[in-house]
């Protein structure tokens, strides 16, 4: 069996308004984030004024803060009464705004959440140079918290986005690329900081560790869910939605699942188009519309988002060694916001 396949043990949408699931999840903890909120705009300042203007200019474009988001709700979930997980929250949201900054520049992206993307009003130079301020933000952060295990996970959590990234640069435009790699990637550059921002929720609360292990699953789980279905909107999203240009997965030759699962089924023909458009990097008007074509021919989009359930569901399972409570069923509806929207 793939690694990327596994039975579904539970369901994962519903008819109702997955909208409605985030925002139960922001209004359980909405003093933790506006605290946190406080907390990132007072630490993203420096007398350098390009760094406030460059991070507020990634900030002002929005984003949901799902994982500072899971970090407090996970903490609440463990029955942490203090604020250490607020400045953990902010940390968890530093690293993954750091990561999107140079991710951008990698990936010559022009929008960010439907905005301008910060390479494309400031230039790359200050975009990964305002990165790794953030980066180096986190981590006064995480020294301050003063808990080496908190330190361990998020320290190791950051060197796992940065292999995955790295890793996605040596698979990409290449069609001999496994599931197995695919998966390394996507848990690399995405679930492992899901699973830390849930993972510290329980260390801040002094749980055991069987309680910390599976908050991580349930990151790590949520993560891969995530990523599956970004990858799908990629190529079934309108920009509005996506929040970025449609089908930049396909002109950098990105090979992620739908692709993946295109090319595996594919005759010799279509293995001669991707190979093209993907290896050889050349692509002509009406190519990616045919690439679109082919992967809904053979089905790989929607195949691609009942492996993003299948993940839902561990997740899902993971939460069952916690008591039923509203933080349970807030963190359960993140499961379902995150594979609905794919509708």
């Amino acid at each position: 069996m793939s690694v990327l396949t596994a039975p579904v043990t539970s369901n994962v949408t519903s008819e109702r308004d997955p909208e409605l699931a985030l925002e139960a999840l922001t209004d359980l903890v909405r003093l933790d984030l506006e605290a946190c909120n406080r907390l990132i705009v007072e630490r993203m300042q420096s007398p350098v004024a390009l760094i406030p203007q460059l991070a507020a200019h990634l900030v002002a474009a929005g984003g949901k803060r799902i994982r500072p988001l899971l970090t407090l709700a996970s903490a609440r979930l463990c029955g942490h009464r203090g604020d250490r997980h607020v400045a953990l929250a902010a940390c968890v949201e530093f690293i993954h705004t750091a990561t999107l900054l140079h991710d951008d520049v990698v990936d010559e992206s022009a929008l960010r959440r439907g905005a301008p993307s910060a390479n494309a009003v400031f230039g790359n130079k200050p975009s990964v140079l305002v990165g790794d301020f953030l980066f180096a933000r986190a981590f006064q952060i995480m020294v301050a918290d003063g808990s080496l295990r908190v330190l361990d996970i998020l320290a190791t959590a950051s060197a796992t986005i940065a292999e995955g990234e790295v890793l996605q640069l040596v698979t990409q435009n290449d069609t001999a690329t496994t599931e197995e790699q695919y998966l390394q990637v996507i848990e690399g550059k995405t679930a492992a900081l899901f699973a830390a921002a849930t993972e510290v929720g329980a260390v801040v609360a002094d749980r055991p560790q069987a309680e910390a292990e599976a908050l991580r699953e349930y990151g790590r789980s949520l993560g891969i869910a995530f990523q599956l279905v970004d990858d799908a909107l990629d190529y079934s999203a309108s920009q509005a939605a996506l929040g970025k240009t449609v089908g930049d997965d396909f002109r950098e030759g990105k090979i992620t699942l739908p692709v993946l699962l295109a090319f595996n089924a594919a005759g010799e023909e279509e293995k001669v188009f991707w190979r093209r458009v993907l290896e050889e990097r050349e692509q002509a008007e009406g190519d990616l519309e045919k690439a679109i074509g082919l992967m809904q021919s053979r089905g790989t989009l929607e195949a691609t988002i009942r492996r993003a359930r299948d993940y839902g569901a561990r997740a899902l399972d993971s939460l069952s060694v916690f008591p039923d409570g509203p933080e349970r069923r807030a963190l359960a509806g993140i499961v379902e916001f995150c594979i609905a929207r794919a509708r």
